[in-house]
């Protein structure tokens, strides 16, 4: 069952793009309420109008004509990539599928996806995916930024950010047809750097707190929750917290959402900055290769250890 503790993430406003600059007193305000929350919380509801309602409702759209095409399509999508391409069908969580479109943000990328999808052509779907991805990909970008300065180490900000592509994870939850809640997806942390998720009128995601309690996140319709992965927590050498969440589902109606992940290149190796690393904070993680972590988390025993990230690189 969901979690009865009535807690609301800490709500963020992004939407004034056009003032929210750099050394403003606008930016440092948005972004010490960011570093506390993501320090507190490890996640928050972001507001952000750049994304237009049209591109609000037209990549719902896109995703039920998605996930309607027949399951041998859907299975189509391949990648070499561990949960990149298409997922679902899976006995522990029979509600749950979900497709991967890497570098959603690429046109070309999400034209060959759809060209493999549907031979004959969808330059809509393409086009809606794409716009999306990129005006998301804008809020990540100044997340990031605002992240690295709060920490003091913007030195590193170019670096880090050459260091990762997109993935756009779209996801179906089969409606369960039941007043009970039943399990829509288990309890994980994400293993990316930053994830930005936007969901349709359906609630069910749940997040559990530094002291263990679950509550259901209940955005508005107009914003996203964002929320950091053990990558970044790595990276930051523990300073933020990556949070455990969920999906609980109940009712009759399916919920559909979709999550932009910035997921560092195969064969980067995060490691914490040197100024991140003192007395009080002591090394926590060994560098590390992201793509063969997420390797060790997709084994039988990694999807058991409630500490994959400490069993595999952890001082």
């Amino acid at each position: 069952m969901g979690s009865e503790t009535t807690l609301r993430l800490p709500i963020i406003n992004f939407s004034d793009v056009g003032h929210l600059k750099p050394s403003t007193s606008q930016w440092d305000l948005v972004k010490s309420q960011v570093h506390k929350a993501l320090e507190d919380y490890g996640c928050f509801e972001a507001l952000f109008d750049k994304v237009p309602l049209d591109l609000r409702k037209a990549i719902f759209a896109a995703l039920e004509e998605l996930f309607n095409l027949p399951l041998q399509t859907k299975l189509r999508n391949v990648s070499r990539k561990p949960y990149h391409g298409y997922v679902g069908q899976y006995p522990t969580v029979p509600l749950y599928e979900s497709m991967g479109i890497d570098d959603a943000n690429i046109s070309q990328k999400v034209e060959s996806l759809t060209n493999i999808l549907w031979p004959e052509g969808n330059p809509s779907f393409s086009k809606t995916v794409q716009s999306f991805s990129e005006q998301v990909s804008e809020l990540d970008r100044i997340i990031r930024r605002m992240i690295l300065e709060s920490l003091g180490v913007e030195k590193y900000l170019d670096e880090h950010m050459n260091s990762t592509n997109y993935l756009l994870r779209v996801m179906k939850y089969k409606e369960p047809q039941t007043k009970e809640a039943k399990l829509g997806l288990n309890s994980h942390t994400d293993k990316n750097i930053v994830t930005i998720l936007y969901q349709n009128q359906v609630e069910g995601l749940e997040v559990q707190t530094k002291d263990g309690a679950w509550f259901t996140v209940k955005p508005s319709p107009e914003s996203f929750i964002v929320m950091i992965g053990d990558s970044l927590l790595a990276w930051a050498n523990g300073r933020l917290h990556s949070p455990y969440h969920r999906v609980m589902m109940t009712g009759n109606e399916a919920r559909y959402s979709t999550g932009l992940f910035s997921v560092p290149k195969g064969s980067y190796i995060i490691k914490a900055p040197e100024e991140l690393v003192d007395e009080e904070h002591p090394l926590l993680f060994k560098p590390f290769d992201h793509v063969e972590f997420l390797k060790y988390y997709y084994t039988e025993e990694g999807q058991r250890d409630e500490a994959a990230l400490k069993t595999y690189c952890g001082v």
